[in-house]
């Protein structure tokens, strides 16, 4: 299990009403409470590790479960880590992608007017960060791979199929 995005997802339809399927990934969680927690609302479910295994790394499974045109259900699940810990790839991926810009209009300016360019380097700078943050995360993703197969593996059980991540 392999992915090169920040957070591996995939999609389903299933047969069943989107209470129906919410009911029966829940109660596949629910008897294995010592294994994972669950928490439901309609239309959408979250799956997590138990705080005792869980790191700063461990991912999260969240469902989205929506009603389809033949009465089934459509289910998108989205593997990705808290909230904390995507709040500072979010916010440092918006940082940094604003900082290249100031820095390549900078340098673009300093450029016209037959200065010298030093604004190339913030956005030199800016990219590399940037480069770093995605090494992070796809480091972070490694470290909770465990995690994340044995929360697609409830996934399947549950749903009694399997589903290639992307």
């Amino acid at each position: 299990m392999s992915s090169f995005g920040f957070r591996p997802h995939f999609s389903q339809t299933l047969d069943l009403s989107p209470d129906e399927a919410r009911q029966k990934l829940v109660a596949a969680v629910r008897a294995k409470p010592e294994e994972f927690e669950v928490r439901s609302f309609p239309g959408f479910v979250c799956l997590r590790i138990p705080p005792a295994e869980r790191h700063f790394w461990s991912p999260r499974l969240n469902v989205s479960i929506d009603p389809d045109e033949e009465g089934g259900s459509r289910i998108e699940g989205v593997y990705g880590p808290n909230a904390n810990v995507w709040s500072i790839f979010v916010y440092g991926s918006l940082f940094l992608s604003s900082t290249a810009i100031f820095g390549g209009c900078l340098g673009f300016a300093q450029h016209s007017l037959g200065r010298t360019c030093w604004g190339l380097w913030i956005l030199w700078a800016s990219l590399g960060a940037g480069l770093m943050l995605w090494i992070v995360a796809q480091f972070g993703q490694k470290l909770g791979a465990h995690h994340t197969y044995r929360l697609h593996q409830l996934y399947e059980e549950a749903m009694g199929r399997t589903e290639e991540l992307h």
